[in-house]
């Protein structure tokens, strides 16, 4: 082993200091528990940045599909046979037509904006994130006009399945009297719930043939909505979709159509992770300070040890493991701490929030109903080693200065 018995029984003894030596305890267990903090915010934040990054990611392509091929201009049309190409392309498994548009939503008791999407009845049941988040009524009803609406869009408009919703059309028929404005009104079927307060808040699901008719595209589709086997790869399918097209139809994945969201994301992951990693370099300071202070009060120590045989190098390992302890129970106090609060942080949340009586999640400002969380070991695992990395530097000076110590300077005023 590195460290013989000798040395680890003194190391560990310098750590339990005696009485007229507690200040010296006091400062490491102080940069313990700064090691410890610094360790577990750093994999708490990263954990609930990681969480908020996939479950925005999963709700964007959830609803909106890895990428969209439009025509060059117009509505697409023979969709259907634009569709089935799209499917034959590797790593593609579905292609729908959407007929999509703008419109205002409104009820006896209320009215609202709102982004209809016009999409065949068993496309939608095969939408996990929509038919799997269903809170009221049946998507079996889907269908001629039948509807499903977001439940929050339902809330502020005062209705519930069951009820009726007149949708208005921004571009009107025009005639000789003037242009008057295209409505319908539908029956709400269908309430869905899928966590995303901007979605559940202004998406209304429209049966495809309606769509085609209240937007007046009868032959068309607005685009088409693909998902692929892997998000991440999407370029591959995107190229291989535009090369079969002979590059006649517009295709946009979703890191383009939501690039500025999720580079503002990345950023400030990355930010808050040089941010807080600066609480472990002053917890491993606290190391070095903590250190100092225990050689310059065991000088004598020192010096008898070296009278009695103890080697330079010994002295530097005794010093070593002495700081290096501090590092390695903070940094697995901190791992311990960091899991356990992330595993149960919604539990957290709600306990805190009953107890302050304050929303501290807003969908409305956060987007999300929960807190997102998710534990990358890797990215733990990195966090970990930085936190011992920084511990055994912090050692070194220290333990050099202890081993340079000489044993005559340090007896001469004893």
């Amino acid at each position: 082993m590195i460290f013989n018995t000798f040395e680890r029984m003194v190391a560990f003894r310098y750590l339990r200091a005696r009485r007229q030596e507690g200040f010296v305890s006091v400062i490491a267990i102080f940069s313990l528990l700064g090691i410890a903090l610094g360790v577990a915010t750093l994999i708490i934040v990263m954990s609930v940045m990681n969480g908020f990054r996939a479950d925005l990611l999963g709700r964007i392509l959830g609803l909106n599909g890895d990428l969209g091929v439009y025509a060059a201009a117009g509505p697409l049309t023979d969709y259907a046979a634009a569709a089935k190409k799209v499917e034959q392309v590797r790593g593609v498994t579905a292609a729908i037509p959407i007929v999509e548009g703008q419109v205002m939503a409104t009820t006896d008791r209320g009215a609202s904006g709102a982004l209809v999407r016009g999409i065949r009845p068993a496309d939608l049941r095969g939408l996990h994130l929509v038919s799997g988040h269903i809170i009221g009524g049946s998507l079996a009803d889907f269908g001629d006009d039948g509807v499903a609406i977001g439940y929050r869009l339902a809330l502020r408009l005062g209705v519930g399945v069951g009820g009726s919703v007149t949708l208005i059309s921004p571009q009107g028929t025009a005639t000789v009297f003037g242009t008057m404005p295209r409505l319908k009104t539908y029956h709400i079927v269908a309430l869905f719930d899928v966590g995303m307060y901007e979605y559940d808040n202004s998406f209304i699901y429209v049966p495809f043939d309606a769509a085609q008719i209240f937007f007046r595209v009868p032959n068309g589709a607005s685009y088409l909505q693909v998902f692929v086997t892997d998000p991440e790869q999407v370029s591959r399918q995107t190229r291989a979709i535009a090369a079969a097209f002979d590059n006649r139809v517009r295709v946009v994945d979703w890191q383009q159509a939501n690039s500025s969201l999720f580079n503002a994301v990345e950023i400030e992951r990355n930010v808050m992770f040089l941010i807080l990693t600066l609480i472990i370099v002053v917890a491993a300071f606290n190391i070095i300070s903590s250190m100092i202070m225990m050689v310059k009060d065991k000088g004598r120590d020192i010096a008898i040890l070296r009278t009695m045989g103890a080697s330079r190098g010994m002295v530097l390992r005794i010093f070593m493991l002495s700081g290096a302890s501090i590092g390695i129970v903070g940094t697995l106090a901190g791992l311990a701490l960091g899991v356990a609060f992330t595993r149960n942080i919604e539990a957290i949340r709600e306990f805190v929030q009953n107890i302050v009586g304050v929303d501290l999640f807003s969908a409305e400002i956060y987007f999300f109903t929960r807190i997102p969380a998710r534990i990358d070991w890797n990215e733990v695992g990195a966090v970990v080693a930085m936190a011992l990395a920084l511990s055994f530097l912090a050692t070194l000076y220290p333990s050099w200065r202890a081993a340079r110590l000489d044993p005559v300077e340090a007896l001469r005023y004893e």
